[in-house]
């Protein structure tokens, strides 16, 4: 049985990494198959059915996640946070960088590396390419800020949770004084590129670049723009939303339901209006809710049939008893190395529950490793993966080189990735 789920859960993910087929084929086929081999198909819909159940309440909060941040974002809520940003840092590179950070946190608030990279990137590219920056600079300050910026809603927090079978604010929130942390890195590193900035532009006799005090007339009135209709109604919708899942504990899922409908029902009066809103948001929702659908099926299956248990006790015997209890701390550590090696689906549905099975024959919790992955496993890593479409876009909307971009970042986010860890054990989030 631990020779068969090992076989099956590779096979999963080596056609998921060769690209030959989508994850959505490869975990619903492949355990398919795996439950014949066994002569147990009689059992395959009851075991698809019950992983099902359990990704359910996270595909409905990604679902409405995306619509409810991509209805913000057609209501321009965030473009008036963009132009303050863009003016308020000037010409100081210090400022510069850390406006950066700054915008790209509050972009990657909807969970989507790529509308954050194509929102932040080129509303800041101008400012360094003026200035006379290293781009990779610029590179770096956006992925730190998406890196770090992981939440309840954002995709391994989800994945992570649906793999194990664990709601998402038992895995988030105690690592919300890690998170800080690593957000005050973030900054921190930011300025601190930004002022080695102005000591090489120094060097070299660079003189600061034109200030937007004395932009043209036409580019500072593209920078004052009027708030959008209704954009104090929108933001305390959103305000309202994130406040009752922080606040009041309400499950994201039915808080994104709840302010999706306020959204819909405020800014685009009438059925066909509404309908149209839903449409144009359907593809990334649908896409990614039927990936998590079909992990159900996958660690339905694999777990109702014995495998991932027989192979988690068969990894839990190989590993020495006082390395065991450690398994969460040394998933951390590599946790964001880890994501130039799988793509998140292959980690969370085919990795973790393998590991998380282990570690609990030391007594450790599912949710601890849960936890560890999350501190670097596509979330600080995402963005210098090759296996990640955004990393080619940071480097592209950057016009920078990839290896340029991964050797001058990956330190940094992989540093990123340490502080979070060290809080998190400071404070039992993560068993040291």
């Amino acid at each position: 049985m631990a020779w068969l789920g090992a076989l099956t859960i590779f096979l999963m993910i080596g056609l998921i990494l060769s690209r030959r087929v989508s994850p959505v084929v490869a975990m619903i086929l492949v355990p398919f198959v795996a439950a014949t081999l066994l002569g147990d198909t009689g059992d395959i819909p009851k075991h698809a059915l019950a992983g099902i159940a359990t990704v359910a309440p996270s595909a409905t909060m990604f679902i409405f996640a995306i619509l409810f941040f991509g209805l913000l974002t057609d209501a321009g809520v965030l473009s008036p946070l963009v132009d303050l940003i863009v003016r308020a840092v000037g010409d100081k590179p210090s400022r510069i960088t850390v406006g950066t950070a700054l915008l790209a946190l509050l972009i990657h608030l909807d969970g989507s590396g790529a509308v954050c990279f194509l929102v932040a990137i080129p509303a800041m590219r101008p400012l360094y390419e003026r200035v006379g920056m290293d781009l990779r600079v610029l590179a770096c300050c956006a992925s730190m800020a998406a890196g770090v910026n992981f939440l309840p809603w954002t995709g391994p927090t989800i994945r992570a949770g649906a793999a194990l079978g664990l709601p998402v604010q038992s895995i988030f929130a105690p690592l919300v004084p890690a998170q800080l942390a690593g957000l005050v890195f973030v900054f921190a590193a930011s300025w601190y590129l930004g002022r080695r900035e102005e000591r090489r532009l120094a060097r070299i006799g660079c003189a600061p670049g034109t200030s937007f005090d004395s932009l043209p007339a036409g580019d500072d009135q593209a920078l004052r723009r009027e708030l959008p209709r209704l954009f104090f109604v929108n933001a305390g919708i959103a305000l309202a939303v994130v406040g009752a899942m922080v606040g009041l504990s309400v499950h994201p899922a039915v808080a994104f339901m709840a302010g999706t409908a306020l959204l819909l029902l405020v800014n685009s009066p009438g059925s066909d209006s509404q309908r149209d809103r839903i449409e144009a948001h359907a593809r990334p929702a649908l896409t990614m809710a039927s990936i998590l659908l079909a992990a159900g099926v996958f660690t339905g299956i694999i777990n109702g049939l014995g495998m991932t248990g027989a192979l988690g006790q068969s990894l839990a015997s190989a590993v020495p008893a006082e390395f065991g209890q450690r398994l969460p701390l040394l998933l951390g550590v590599v946790a964001m190395p880890l994501s130039l090696l799988f793509d998140p689906d292959s980690f969370y549905f085919g990795v973790l529950p393998v590991l998380s099975q282990a570690a609990a024959s030391h007594g450790v919790e599912a949710v601890e490793m849960a936890r560890a992955a999350l501190l670097g496993q596509m979330t600080t890593g995402f963005p210098i993966s090759p296996l990640t479409p955004a990393t080619f876009l940071v480097a592209g909307l950057c016009g920078i080189d990839l290896a340029a971009h991964q050797r001058f970042s990956i330190p940094w986010l992989f540093a990123a990735s340490l502080v979070m860890l060290a809080v998190a054990v400071l404070t039992g989030a993560v068993p040291a």
